[in-house]
């Protein structure tokens, strides 16, 4: 019997980033994540949408290991390893990267010092030598170039005096430093004026729209999406994905609002 001729390309499935398995977490013993379950494959970017209080950001500062969230079941595994088991600078080593609705001042803190040593940690975390400090200054004015943000913003205190859009453009500088496998950003629009909403999506399409990669996006609003095109758009309401789909989904969101969709 011939063979299959050499060729017909053989495809296969990208790898799993991360899966999420009916995962309940708890906020001042207070439950708010309530069974939730999501896949996210390498090369994918997912959007998360909901009504206030669904849990998005529990979302995520759950999946980033911040203290107060307290998982009482389920599992997350990230790139084949339980997520739940790993300390917060763990899982930021781990490749895992989470953006805040509201980006904290740092005082005394320089933007490019905070980075560098963001960044050699994570490096030391992964056994990889690190950066030099020449090395460190030509990436950090790339990625400052790339969001268009002044470098010699990244000499002042972290988002001491920055503006909300610049707190914004700071920070995906810093994913862009860290390269990360997993972005998790929540509600990176918000506080964005037009000419930011639009750098801040092209920042993270040039970072992390790879097939190596992968990205949570948590927002309340389609307009982001006009930016960064997403593969899957979940609405997550009462502690749960209860509906899936694909980016058209998003705009039936913005028409007919929360209400309608989920009625």
């Amino acid at each position: 019997m011939a063979g299959f001729p050499q060729s017909i390309p053989f495809f296969t499935k990208s790898p799993i980033m991360l899966t999420i398995d009916n995962l309940h977490a708890t906020v001042a013993d207070k439950p708010i994540l309530k069974g939730l379950s999501l896949t996210i494959n390498a090369g994918e970017i997912h959007a998360i949408m909901g009504p206030n209080g669904a849990g998005k950001s529990t979302l995520g500062y759950t999946l980033g290991g911040r203290p107060g969230y307290e998982v009482t079941g389920g599992s997350v595994t990230f790139d084949g390893q339980d997520l739940l088991a790993l300390e917060p600078h763990e899982r930021a080593a781990a490749g895992l990267f989470l953006g805040f609705q509201y980006p904290v001042e740092i005082p005394g803190v320089s933007m490019v010092q905070f980075l560098r040593e963001s960044l050699n940690a994570q490096r030391k975390g992964r056994g990889e030598e690190p950066l030099s400090g020449g090395a460190f200054l030509k990436l950090a004015r790339e990625q400052a170039g790339l969001l268009k943000l002044d470098a010699d913003m990244l000499k002042r205190p972290v988002n001491v005096g920055f503006s909300g859009g610049e707190k914004k453009r700071a920070e995906m500088v810093q994913m862009g430093i860290l390269d990360p496998k997993l972005a998790i950003l929540d509600e990176t629009d918000s506080g964005l004026d037009i000419d930011a909403l639009k750098v801040c999506g092209e920042g993270i399409n040039a970072i992390m729209r790879r097939p190596d990669k992968a990205v949570l996006l948590i927002t309340h609003y389609q307009r982001l999406l006009d930016y960064v095109k997403p593969d899957f758009v979940h609405v997550l309401a009462g502690g749960r994905i209860v509906r899936s789909g694909g980016a058209d989904l998003a705009l039936e969101l913005e028409q007919q609002g929360y209400e309608g969709v989920l009625a």
